[in-house]
């Protein structure tokens, strides 16, 4: 370990995991992930977990390892439709689920993180959603209140990261981890490449290292949840 730099993913969780925790992990479908972080999370053994993602991997990998392991107690999530264990652990009534929509959740991790501890939104109005929240009109509109969230960590996963812990990410990878960066009493980001101090350009920094606790350096498998291809044209 150098400062924030951890050498692998068990030691970067080390003294951060207990039993009954939430952790907020990043990523959109399979796209990024924190793929090392999941797999030492499991390995760990730590049950009871409420997860904060967008979706619970797919079956046999990311966040769907730890439905497998029976690690996983409640999902706040959005999308679910890739993992079949998923589906039968929620119908078998195994597995708590608190369903939000996507912007939703997005919205509520960075409200978490700004420190806002509820807000207003339309979305969700008349629906199942908005069941036992509270209603309010403004401009003759109705909205219902959504609760910011934090988590007891925030696992991520970047494209590059300078020693002090300032991340870039990768195109469509700089989906949820941005805002969940921000929201976890503690944040382990795992990274492709950590650069020396001074090389990444400060006005292209996506999250500060102030929130930023831990770092390691991964290696990624980049599984594609859903290959899509278009029919080769006959010479």
């Amino acid at each position: 370990m150098t400062g924030k730099i951890f050498k692998d993913a068990r030691t970067a969780l080390d003294g951060l995991l207990f039993d009954g925790m939430t952790i907020m992990a990043g990523g959109f479908g399979l796209c990024g992930i924190p793929e090392n972080l999941i797999l030492a999370i499991r390995d760990s053994g730590v049950k009871n977990l409420t997860v904060i993602s967008n979706n619970a991997g797919v079956d046999g990998f990311g966040l769907g390892m730890l439905l497998n392991t029976r690690q996983i107690k409640k999902m706040i999530s959005s999308y679910v439709g890739e993992n079949k264990e998923f589906e039968r652990q929620y119908l078998s009534g195994e597995l708590e689920l608190e369903f939000n929509p996507q912007g939703t959740l997005a919205e509520r991790c960075r409200a978490g993180g700004a420190g806002i501890p509820g807000f207003y939104t339309k979305t969700g109005v008349g629906t199942v959603i908005a069941e036992g929240k509270e209603h309010k009109v403004f401009g003759g509109e109705t909205y219902i209140l959504e609760t910011g969230l934090v988590a007891d960590l925030s696992i991520i996963k970047a494209w590059k990261a300078d020693p002090e812990g300032n991340l870039i990410y990768r195109k469509t990878a700089r989906n949820f981890n941005p805002m969940m960066a921000t929201a976890g009493k503690a944040t382990v980001a795992e990274v492709e490449e950590i650069v020396p101090l001074g090389r990444l350009d400060a006005n292209f920094v996506h999250t500060p290292g102030i929130f930023v606790q831990r770092l390691v350096q991964g290696k990624f498998e980049k599984r594609i949840e859903q290959r899509t291809v278009r029919q080769r044209e006959s010479a």
